[in-house]
């Protein structure tokens, strides 16, 4: 059962918490969390700004107690009372008692109706474990109580806190288990492009157990592309059907009840960003930078794990004609509040600029269309689906290693992955190659314009 409310937060602020919470003398700390929120229907909290309470300042601090003035909850409604954002009042434990005390309980019945009072909005309270868990709960205008079923930190490594094994920290899966497709079967996948790359990767979440798959695609079925896109037949191209409706046909009849929902939609489109706003990770397997930004944007904006996969086949000239220069592969891992696919170079300002001109001149577009996916060949039915399902295994098998860490070396030096087929070679770079920009991006949800882009905000909603 997929988890109906989750906190997210970056690597940064889990990192930035743990350290003030647990200053090393033994006693409880505190800090104040002002949330964004994804639109319904999944109810998924993103931590945007952190009040950081300052020790000198608490009246009283204790291993099991604490006081603190309300100056600094008062700073957290000035910047969550004009968009009624959520406040979290989050404090350590460092006795590592994994619930919610009789203290916390109190404490909550005095503070979160003047909260309330304050902000129109759902607010809650948080504890955090000396080893970095969290566990959480929301309280609602009409009273109502709920635990956080989930919190997950994205970073180098993906972390999931789930409530009920809360106090049990070496409850994580093994990768490649049984307890692993248990626990992707409570989480949802969102593949953007469901085409070469993308079928072969929507194949492979959705075989893995993923509880819920996302599909964004508007393109449809043709002849020449049928030998690279997973589930598709001649009848579908002859009926140009839409590539997301044929997946999800095909693949639904994988289990008693439909898992893979299909948007048949530009990505650059409110229907199509909201639906994956809904996700706990991305996979973009597009082949327009315009696209790669959209995910890019996606993922600071939502806090959403994101990685992106591409390939390409380079040509050389030689005095018996045009031969492969190369066949290649690349993967990048993105994570929020870390090195961004516009700060690797993926695309820039001008790529993006000149991608739309060709596609507002149809014979530009034309001539890119024609160029097919081997460089300097007119080639639209070329034979790729290996190549295709190489890079794609490598996209997915990332994911589980961020989130069911298995390699001998830290997940931080895999940022970028290419393979060089034709060199047999394989190279990594490490999150720390690459320089990592401010964003406002960060945490802000679906905080209009979507995504900062006014195309968005101004579309009629879906």
């Amino acid at each position: 059962m997929t988890p109906a409310t989750t906190l997210s937060l970056t690597q940064a602020a889990h990192r930035q918490l743990l350290a003030h919470l647990f200053p090393g003398d033994g006693k409880e700390a505190a800090a104040v969390l002002v949330c964004t929120r994804v639109p319904e229907p999944r109810v998924r909290l993103l931590v945007k700004d952190i009040v950081l309470v300052p020790h000198q300042a608490c009246s009283r601090r204790t291993e099991n107690a604490l006081t603190w003035p309300g100056a600094y909850i008062e700073a957290a409604v000035d910047l969550a009372e004009s968009a009624g954002l959520s406040i979290i009042l989050l404090h350590s434990h460092p006795t590592g008692y994994p619930d919610f005390s009789r203290v916390d309980d109190e404490s909550d019945s005095e503070v979160i109706p003047c909260l309330q009072a304050a902000v129109a909005a759902d607010h809650g309270s948080a504890v955090m474990l000396p080893d970095g868990r969290i566990l959480a709960r929301m309280y609602s205008r009409n009273g109502q109580v709920t635990s956080v079923d989930l919190v997950s930190v994205a970073g180098d490594d993906l972390r999931f806190w789930w409530r009920e094994q809360i106090a049990s920290p070496a409850s994580r899966p093994m990768a490649f288990t049984p307890e692993m497709s248990k626990e992707l079967g409570r989480l949802t996948a969102c593949v953007i492009g469901v085409s070469g790359t993308g079928s072969v990767t929507a194949e492979q979440v959705c075989r893995l157990g993923f509880g819920r798959v996302i599909g964004i695609d508007h393109d449809h079925v043709e002849e020449k592309n049928l030998n690279r896109i997973l589930n598709t037949t001649l009848a579908d191209a002859q009926g140009a059907k839409i590539k997301v409706h044929v997946f999800a046909d095909r693949i639904n009849l994988l289990r008693a009840e439909p898992f893979f929902s299909p948007v048949d939609a530009d990505v650059m489109t409110r229907r199509a960003v909201l639906t994956a706003a809904q996700a706990d990770v991305i996979f973009c397997c597009v082949d327009k930078l315009r696209a790669r930004m959209v995910a890019d944007r996606l993922a600071e904006a939502f806090l959403l794990p994101l990685i992106d996969v591409g390939v390409a086949i380079p040509t050389r000239i030689t005095p018996n004609g045009l031969a492969i220069a190369e066949v290649t592969g690349r993967v990048d891992y993105v994570f929020p509040g870390g090195s961004s696919l516009a700060d690797r170079g993926v695309y820039t300002a001008a790529t993006l600029h000149a991608e739309a001109l060709e596609e507002a001149d149809p014979a530009a577009h034309a001539e890119q269309v024609k160029a097919g996916y081997i460089d300097g060949m007119s080639e639209q039915g070329p034979s790729v689906i290996t190549l295709n399902m190489r890079a794609s295994s490598a996209c997915v098998m990332e994911f589980i290693a961020r989130a069911y860490p298995f390699r001998q070396q830290p997940n931080c030096s895999f940022a970028r992955t290419r393979f060089m087929l034709a060199e047999a070679f394989e190279e990594h770079e490490a999150e720390s190659a690459f320089p990592v920009r401010s964003t406002p991006l960060l945490g802000i949800g679906a905080t209009e314009p979507l995504l900062g882009l006014p195309v968005l905000g101004h579309q009629e909603r879906a």
